[in-house]
């Protein structure tokens, strides 16, 4: 776990001595984050709000990065979506969801239960995150109500890390002061 904190603060340094790269760098990390095989092996959401707590802080300028966000989270649904569309049930027997098939299978449960809404809901739930568009793909939902969902979704997640991250970051400035 310590490698992992590392990891995220020598990733923020980075993006605070280089702000030109803030967007790209948050682009792919939403990427990695919402694709369903990656976002298993390398959660990176602590890294989006670490990000964020530097846009209010040290200049960078929000709307970008933010635009970066929504546009990778969306791009890994995508291909979760066409992956679990192309592969059904295989995907099931794939690593790294063959390690972990309770994954898989409430992401399908949420599917089935709540339709296109759970596109946007398991946006904001961990595992869901990952699992849903998958299980999108497999039992077909329709291509232009997931987009729809998928696109608003990742715009809404992008946002809300960044400024959690946003108002984390000037918290801890504004306490710094005070203490």
């Amino acid at each position: 776990f310590q490698d992992m904190e590392d990891y995220v603060r020598a990733l923020a340094d980075f993006v605070r001595d280089n702000q030109a790269w803030a967007a790209p760098i948050v682009l792919v990390l939403a990427f990695c984050e919402s694709l369903a095989f990656i976002s298993l092996l390398v959660p990176a959401w602590g890294a989006l709000v670490a990000i964020g707590a530097l846009v209010g802080v040290s200049g960078i300028n929000f709307w970008p990065v933010w635009l970066a966000g929504g546009l990778g989270a969306a791009l890994g649904d995508w291909v979760s979506y066409w992956f679990g569309y192309k592969y059904k049930e295989h995907v099931a027997e794939m690593w790294p969801l063959s390690r972990y098939p309770g994954i898989l299978l409430r992401g399908e449960e949420f599917v089935k239960k709540w339709g296109v809404p759970s596109i946007f809901i398991g946006r904001f739930f961990g595992p869901l995150r990952a699992s849903v568009p998958l299980a999108a793909g497999i039992f077909e939902m329709s291509y232009w109500p997931f987009q729809i969902a998928n696109f608003v979704s990742a715009l809404v997640w992008s946002a809300v890390l960044l400024l959690v991250g946003d108002v984390m970051g000037k918290l801890a400035e504004w306490l710094w002061r005070v203490a």
